[in-house]
């Protein structure tokens, strides 16, 4: 058939890309806090554990403060009682103050100033206060305001990394689609359990109804509806045949299929997902870099507040004020809030793009798509399927387009052909089974031809024609020339005449094949526009004509462009046009040809069901082959940098305000902040900066 190679298109056979429906996060992007990590204690059991043990040990240093008891008319007297104080405060300021001093050491090992070597500052001066009036030198209650500064902070601290910690468990969570055992069948044909992790690239495993596939591999037998939700987030099932791929961690709902493996361990899909996660993650955007730099700033702020507070009230002679006063400018300078603001705002982006199928792998990448104001499409496959559909079919005077549609797909039900089987395909959805067809053959390079019914028919492209030098009848040229215009493939079906006898070729009519533009693809496009997007391009190597019809078909107005006949290895250049006219691109593409062009982008984004080196050179994969989600991203870029600047803005107004407050500057109005305050209200700016972050999950990403 020399139409059916002739209209060659770039379909690319790809893998499926899977994401997690969890939240992705490490510690650590989590550097504005001084670089937790699980050696310092820092991860929420731990925390909670040292937040109970301290709030128990702090219930009777409030109880037999006598500030408190004053306050509350009762009296507490028992042998011993003075040193309730020294010895309890003692072990909270050593037990549950540990992570924090640490934290603090460390950052003056590291020379980063942060947000643990001010609250390793501001317990440390509380601790040293408490400890001199204990021994007489100053007459300050501050046990246990020592007691509550210290548990107020590991009960912030708990909850901060019980909220980023969530996002640690997407991995395991990952991890946990995998199942521990597989069946692998033997080569004399008997089943045995193994691990998952013995399994060999080329073993055949059985995967029976309702289990998960162990390992990537191929269908060797069998054919079942694969639930494919935690790849691409679509609920309907797939079916799988022999010959087709299916993915670790799917499963198989309805029947039971021996795969062949072709990927195990790291090599597999599933650990290319945790891979890019943890890279998302690790790759700090640019408001990180801020909030890290503010925090350190702050560092410098307080430390000056705190030493200007305790000079200016020593010199009013009143050392009792200026150690309180310094404390709580100490306390209430901690940048919780600020460290708080961006990693969580990442991990709710990271968790929320997840579960509609955008995978985030450069965080660069998510900040920068609100700015853009070009997309650039790939054509085949991303706003087309890469696969061609029965466009149009029409028949001689003597044949109606049913009888055409009918005789062709028997024809070509034998034939392996990608247009052969497109016509099969369309004939069966339109009519149900087709008729039976024998004595099939292959004209080589020119077209199939077979017997139905007695009679010998043929299928095929102009070359056919010009073979049995045959023309066109005029009844079909109409039909023809639009769709030849349109670049659509045109094929023939000829009645060669009886089984036993040839008679005269005749052409009984013609069926028009175009690669199918994706449904979705239009909706797509509208919605880039109602986003303020200036400019849609597409880029094709197809000839002119077919690239105009598909943008016909999109709805692309005069200020869209289409770049044609371009060859793969000049894609790149296209992006680069469109850079000099002052443009912010992104690209949208799957195939090895589109890398160049994905990585020279402004945004590169792979649409998932694309190859390997496509989504090595793109900052975000759509893990579906649905091109909605470009605006899904342009979403929630804006939605998340809209977060980042309101938790910054919220976290340094704060300090602007609280500062000199601590600091006593309205103290002659008889407005003052306690170190106990002092911590709570830290603590509230925490909630607020974490609760504005939660609201990014209400984002709709699709339209």
């Amino acid at each position: 058939m020399s139409d059916h190679h002739e209209h060659g298109h770039e379909h690319h056979e790809g893998h499926h890309v899977q994401h997690a429906e969890a939240e992705h996060e490490h510690h650590d992007a989590h550097q504005g806090h001084g670089g937790h990590d699980k050696h310092a204690g820092h991860d929420p059991e731990a925390f909670r554990r040292k937040f109970w043990l301290s709030l128990a040990l702090t219930v009777p240093l409030v109880a037999t403060s006598h500030m408190i008891m004053d306050w509350f008319g009762y009296t507490l007297e028992f042998p011993g009682m003075e040193l309730v104080g020294p010895v309890l405060g003692t072990a909270v300021f050593v037990y549950g103050g540990w992570p924090f001093l640490a934290g603090g050491v460390r950052e003056v090992r590291d020379r980063v100033p942060g947000m643990m070597l001010l609250i390793a500052t501001a317990i440390s001066v509380a601790y040293i206060a408490s400890l001199a009036t204990s021994l007489g030198f100053f007459d300050l209650e501050f046990w246990w305001e020592l007691g509550a500064l210290v548990t107020i902070m590991l009960l912030g601290h708990w909850q901060e990394m019980k909220a980023i910690g969530q996002a640690q468990g997407a991995l395991a969570a990952l991890a946990a689609l995998l199942p521990d055992e597989a069946e692998r069948v033997k080569e004399d044909g008997s089943v045995e359990t193994v691990s998952a992790s013995e399994l060999a690239v080329g073993d055949v495993v059985l995967v029976r109804s309702g289990a998960r596939v162990p390992a990537d591999g191929e269908v060797v037998d069998g054919e079942a509806e694969m639930d494919e939700s935690m790849i691409t987030g679509e609920s309907r099932p797939v079916a799988r045949g022999q010959g087709e791929r299916v993915v670790a961690g799917t499963v198989a709902t309805d029947s039971a299929i021996r795969v062949r493996v072709d990927a195990v361990g790291d090599d597999t899909a599933l650990a290319g997902i945790q891979r890019l996660v943890s890279q998302a993650q690790e790759s700090r955007g640019r408001g990180q870099v801020l909030a890290d730099r503010f925090a350190a700033v702050l560092f410098y702020i307080a430390m000056v507040a705190g030493v200007a507070t305790f000079a200016v009230w020593s010199l009013l002679g009143d050392l009792d004020s200026a150690v309180v006063r310094t404390v709580t400018v100490l306390v209430i300078a901690c940048p919780h809030a600020l460290g708080l603001a961006i990693p969580l705002v990442i991990a709710i982006t990271t968790a929320v793009s997840a579960k509609a199928g955008i995978l985030v792998k450069d965080r660069l990448a998510i900040e920068r798509m609100r700015t853009v104001d070009a997309v650039l499409f790939d054509k085949t496959g991303t706003l087309t399927k890469g696969e061609h559909t029965v466009a149009g079919v029409a028949g001689t005077e003597g044949a109606d387009p049913d009888a055409v549609l009918h005789l062709a797909a028997a024809v070509e039900s034998d034939s392996e052909h990608p247009l052969a089987r497109a016509i099969v395909a369309h004939h069966g959805h339109e009519h149900g089974e087709g008729a039976r067809a024998s004595d099939f053959r292959s004209r080589t390079g020119r077209g199939v031809e077979a017997t139905v019914d007695g009679k010998r028919y043929a299928v095929g492209g102009p070359a056919l024609l010009r073979e049995l030098e045959l023309e066109a009848p005029q009844v079909l040229s109409r039909d023809v020339d639009a769709w030849s215009g349109r670049g659509a493939t045109v094929l023939y079906l000829i009645a060669l005449g009886s089984a036993h006898h040839d008679g005269d070729p005749e052409v009984l009519g013609a069926i028009a094949l175009e690669d199918e533009v994706r449904p979705e693809a239009k909706q797509a496009i509208a919605d880039l526009r109602s986003q303020g997007v200036q400019k849609i391009a597409m880029i094709t190597g197809d000839a002119r004509a077919v690239a105009e019809a598909v943008a016909a078909d999109l709805g692309f107005t005069d200020a869209d462009e289409v770049f044609a006949e371009v060859l793969p290895a000049d894609k790149d250049q296209a992006v680069a046009q469109l850079q000099e006219r002052g443009l912010r691109v992104a690209m949208v593409g799957d195939g090895v040809n589109d890398a160049p062009a994905l990585a020279r982008a402004d945004v590169g984004i792979a649409i998932g069901a694309g190859t390997d080196v496509a989504i090595e050179s793109a900052g975000v994969v759509l893990a579906s082959s649905d091109p909605r989600g470009v605006g899904g991203v342009r979403r929630l870029s804006k939605a998340s940098y809209r977060k980042m600047i309101e938790n910054l803005a919220w976290a340094a107004g704060y300090n602007i305000v609280a500062i000199p407050l601590a600091a006593g500057v309205l103290a002659g109005v008889g407005v003052t902040l306690s170190p106990a305050v002092g911590a709570v209200l830290m603590s509230a700016s925490t909630i607020v900066v974490a609760l504005n972050a939660q609201l990014l999950r209400r984002v709709k990403l699709a339209r």
